[in-house]
């Protein structure tokens, strides 16, 4: 008998543990039904026990196959990490980072330098993306994406949960102040079409009639938008955790800070048919540091 069963059916093995059934471990590795089943009944026969089960007309992991897979996962992070250690010196990670323009510009980039530092073997690429595009294993080994944003993934860790509010300049503010919510008026509303609803939801957190204010401006996405609010054009609504450092720097300032609208999480998102590497679960646990610090 081999010392280890075929490295083909470990690796179906887990995808199957972790998708819950052969069907989604199928789906997820672009293979048959039965080309999943011969797999796993390969790794049965070397163990010598059942690692599946029924349940209705799914075979579904058993107990015993959870816990064999969790320790069978942490064992191949740690032989990754040594091949990768112990190959050429030219030899480098990768893992492609997509992530929504303001995210990534705004949160991620100030952040990135700490990952970097933390794997200096890794060549991390990030793409940005429009909020409409679903992320998928040809483009992506990871993706950030808002709740309302996570297009049916291979799995989902929510990280942090942002809000918006009204934010501006000091240099505007210090010509046209913004003491009462009535001063809004004397100032120029900056909307975004990719967030369309953030203007109404706040006016009807602040009880003012939406109607009132009709000094608007319009851009596509909220990068531009934001070059707008700091170059004086008129007054936006952000995200207070996205733009955190701009607050901390004093580029920006929420005159109405407690009127709010409501919360968005934020996800790293595993597209489906990309396998987790240990650097890509290193990522997403700096994620939840990175947002928890």
């Amino acid at each position: 008998m081999s010392a280890l069963p075929p490295l083909a059916a470990i690796r179906t093995f887990l995808v199957a543990c972790r998708a819950g059934s052969f069907t989604a471990a199928a789906d997820e590795l672009c293979v048959t039904h039965s080309a999943v089943s011969r797999q796993i009944q390969t790794l049965e026969s070397w163990l010598g026990t059942s690692l599946f089960e029924k349940d209705g007309q799914r075979m579904v992991p058993s107990v015993h196959a959870r816990a064999f897979a969790q320790e069978l996962g942490g064992a191949l992070d740690a032989l990754t990490d040594i091949v990768q250690r112990y190959g050429k010196g030219s030899a480098r990670q990768v893992l492609r980072i997509s992530v929504p323009t303001t995210f990534g510009m705004r949160w991620l980039i100030p952040r990135l330098a700490a990952f970097r530092d933390a794997h200096p073997d890794a060549m991390v690429q990030v793409l940005t993306v429009t909020t409409q595009q679903q992320p998928s294993g040809g483009s992506c080994d990871v993706a950030i994406r808002r709740d309302d944003q996570v297009f049916n993934p291979q799995s989902a860790i929510r990280f942090l949960s942002d809000h918006h509010t009204v934010v501006a300049s000091p240099s505007l503010l210090s010509r046209v102040p913004l003491d009462r919510l009535e001063d809004l008026a004397r100032h120029t509303i900056l909307e975004t079409e990719t967030r369309p609803r953030h203007w109404d939801d706040w006016f009807a957190a602040a009880k003012l009639d939406a109607n009132r204010f009709t000094r608007r401006q319009r851009f596509d996405h909220f990068h531009v938008t934001f070059q707008g609010i700091v170059d004086d054009l008129g007054v936006g609504i952000g995200p207070v955790v996205t733009l955190s450092r701009d607050f901390a720097s004093g580029r920006i300032v929420a005159p109405f800070g407690d009127i709010r609208v409501a919360p968005h999480d934020y996800y790293v998102v595993t597209p489906i048919g990309i396998q987790k590497t240990a650097l890509h679960r290193k990522f997403e646990d700096w994620l939840a540091a990175a947002a928890a610090g």
